[in-house]
């Protein structure tokens, strides 16, 4: 039996290889150690009132950089709130194969659970983007996965889910992310499935959800467990949550969402199902269906759907003929594709504003995807490389790598004429890491040129060399 000892904000335990343990409640605890024939180490948070005597139910939060801390840390809010513990792991890596990184999460399981109390059917997975994906393929290895909070993607795999081996998918997504469409469809190939899912739905600037949100999907697991009998029945909190998911319905219906509102209910008839009665919900659903506004929103959204799947068909096609044929020419039509967005950016129509939000956050994760890809190769080539990063800097202007990457490549290249082009735009972004200019790689000659020096004279003053006045 393991002896643990629980202080006001310290939780003491010893394993049995002997290591002591500090964790601490209210705050994450990093570094600890799976175990001691692995150099493996993980983060873990334990809520506030985190007690010793009764088991939790653990998210593993699951990021393919390995920053734990970083990944626990985007739902503490959330866990402080429902009660959950959070645990990640430093050395899942995107580096590694699906299998590594499985071996990986469950010497992690393993370790959290034998060192803290864990509910029986309460654990779960979430992460964000690639994480997520990640995420959501664990319970297909891990059988006592049952359930997956995917921020921002959808299923890793569909072919592989089992009816057999069901798990509650959550999926949050705001709908200016790209990644909405594909969360949209993959949920109906779920229904059809008749697979456990929710999608929440969020609108806003920012495509990660907000704390509220986030503690949604958290609130969701907890009421899902007692539909099941793995958590004892609590109606004061089936009915407080009840009447919070429907002030959120209320809220989008007001703010005349008729879509929004209507995602929103079918969430909260599949969590509330088994454990109340939904007869007034599901009359309001009818009459919200029946309703002008939702028709119309209906429509409209479905014929931006269509015309956002036809144009990136569009681009798909179009980056792939530019980087085949080395196409610079080319870069004024994506210079035009992107003025078409940014007045889209100004519709006043919502769809349209989402939509032209997707449509930029899809083609700017293609071009990265072919970046990473070229870069990845034995043999780069320099020339698509070097198109790709210029591209980059038109769908991506105030991101700074597609900038300093065509420096170095054009530099590399002897094409100085090109590096100093864009390192002009660079500058004209207010960029100034003056240290980081006069390192890039690649650049060596061009940076003790005086038309080098002229330009960071010119825009951050006191270059590094002397410019020579004719």
């Amino acid at each position: 039996m393991k002896k643990i000892l629980l202080f006001a904000f310290v939780l003491i335990s010893w394993t049995s290889f002997a290591q002591e343990l500090r964790l601490l409640r209210g705050a994450i605890t990093e570094n600890l150690i799976v175990n001691d024939s692995v150099s493996e180490t993980y983060s873990l948070y334990l809520p506030t009132d985190f007690e010793v005597n009764k088991p939790w139910p653990v998210v593993f939060v699951m990021d393919l950089d390995g920053k734990g801390k970083a990944a626990v840390s985007m739902l503490i809010n959330a866990a402080e709130k429902e009660g959950y513990v959070l645990a990640s792991s430093n050395n899942i890596s995107d580096s590694l194969s699906i299998a590594e990184n499985v071996l990986v999460a469950n010497r992690m399981f393993n370790s959290v659970f034998n060192t803290i109390p864990t509910a029986k059917n309460r654990t779960y997975t979430a992460g964000f983007s690639s994480g997520a994906m990640f995420a959501s393929i664990l319970p297909t290895f891990v059988r006592e996965i049952k359930g997956v909070i995917s921020i921002g993607a959808s299923v890793g795999n569909v072919e592989i889910l089992s009816v057999k081996q069901p798990f509650q998918f959550i999926g949050l997504v705001n709908r200016s992310d790209y990644n909405f469409t594909d969360m949209y469809n993959t949920r109906q190939i779920l229904n059809k499935l008749k697979f456990p899912n929710e999608l929440l739905v969020f609108d806003g600037d920012r495509n990660l959800p907000e704390k509220e949100v986030i503690a949604k999907a958290f609130r969701m697991l907890t009421l899902t467990s007692m539909a099941k009998g793995h958590l004892q029945r609590n109606d004061s909190l089936i009915n407080a949550s009840y009447n919070e998911f429907l002030v959120d319905v209320n809220t989008s219906v007001s703010k005349q969402k008729p879509l929004l509102a209507t995602y929103q209910m079918l969430d909260m008839e599949k969590i509330f199902y088994p454990l109340m009665k939904l007869d007034s919900l599901k009359a309001s659903q009818k009459v919200l269906r029946r309703s002008t506004s939702y028709r119309q929103a209906n429509r409209s959204q479905n014929s931006y759907f269509l015309k956002e799947s036809f144009t990136k068909e569009d681009y798909s096609y179009y980056l792939e003929e530019d980087i085949i044929s080395y196409n610079y020419a080319n870069l004024g039509w994506w210079n035009y594709q992107m003025d078409e967005l940014s007045k889209l950016d100004k519709s006043t129509n919502l769809f349209e504003r989402q939509m032209s939000a997707r449509l930029r956050g899809y083609i700017n994760a293609l071009v990265s995807d072919n970046i990473d890809f070229i870069a990845a190769d034995e043999k780069v080539d320099w020339e698509a490389l070097n198109l790709l990063n210029m591209i980059k800097t038109i769908t991506a202007p105030t991101e700074h790598e597609g900038y300093l990457n065509v420096i170095s490549a054009s530099s590399k290249m002897e094409d100085y004429g090109t590096a100093l082009f864009y390192l002009e735009e660079l500058l004209k972004t207010g960029y100034s890491d003056k240290q980081k200019l006069y390192s890039i790689e690649h650049t060596s000659l061009f940076r003790i040129m005086p038309e080098f020096n002229e330009m960071i004279e010119k825009y951050l003053k006191d270059a590094r060399y002397d410019v020579i006045e004719q």
